[in-house]
């Protein structure tokens, strides 16, 4: 983590009715400087799509050997490889030779759009990536809910998602770009 990250704690409920996940976590995030809310809230969306006792928050965008989030099990094995954004073709192939399986999330409109279009015939080839585009307008509006101090409720049905404080809500409906694992379900 950089040192002069910022620090978000956020109160997570997630009632995914997917998964049957329905959980509380009290979570800190560290806000890379050069890193926007809308990225750190995309991770935090992340954590409530795949929550499961073992994820946790990688380094940041400080450490490259590291993900936004991962998943470990008992022996040190990476099940789980979660990245955001657009990162670089190698990058992704990396993760995939060290994790069972990669999930990414791209975000950002006609910038992930022409990412993906330039990645697909490489990424397309690696066996255990999934990639999952949040359209422009979700992403946004999760930037709108970050708070240093956050109490927010995710609610999953359907692949239809709900991120709301309180005061605001965000509507999410994912798209699949790519997937490559018939029990992985965000």
């Amino acid at each position: 983590m950089a040192s002069n990250a910022t620090i978000y704690k956020a109160t997570l409920q997630i009632s995914d009715m997917d998964r049957h996940y329905y959980e509380e976590h009290a979570l800190t995030l560290a806000r890379h400087p050069s890193e926007t809310d809308e990225r750190m809230m995309v991770r935090l969306l992340a954590f409530a799509l795949h929550a499961h006792e073992a994820l946790a928050f990688g380094r940041g965008l400080s450490t490259e050997e590291e993900p936004a989030l991962w998943q470990k099990d008992l022996t040190g094995a990476i099940d789980l490889w979660i990245e955001v954004g657009q990162p670089e073709e190698k990058t992704v192939r990396r993760a995939c030779g060290r994790a069972k399986q990669v999930c990414l999330y791209t975000y950002g409109g006609r910038g992930a759009d022409q990412w993906w279009e330039k990645n697909l015939a490489t990424l397309d080839r690696l066996n255990n990536l999934t990639v999952i585009n949040l359209p422009l307008d979700g992403s946004r509006a999760l930037a709108t809910l970050a708070q240093p101090n956050m109490q927010l409720q995710c609610t999953i049905q359907e692949r239809q998602i709900w991120m709301a404080d309180g005061e605001h809500t965000a509507h999410i409906e994912l798209t699949m770009l790519k997937n490559t694992s018939a029990q992985f379900r965000p």
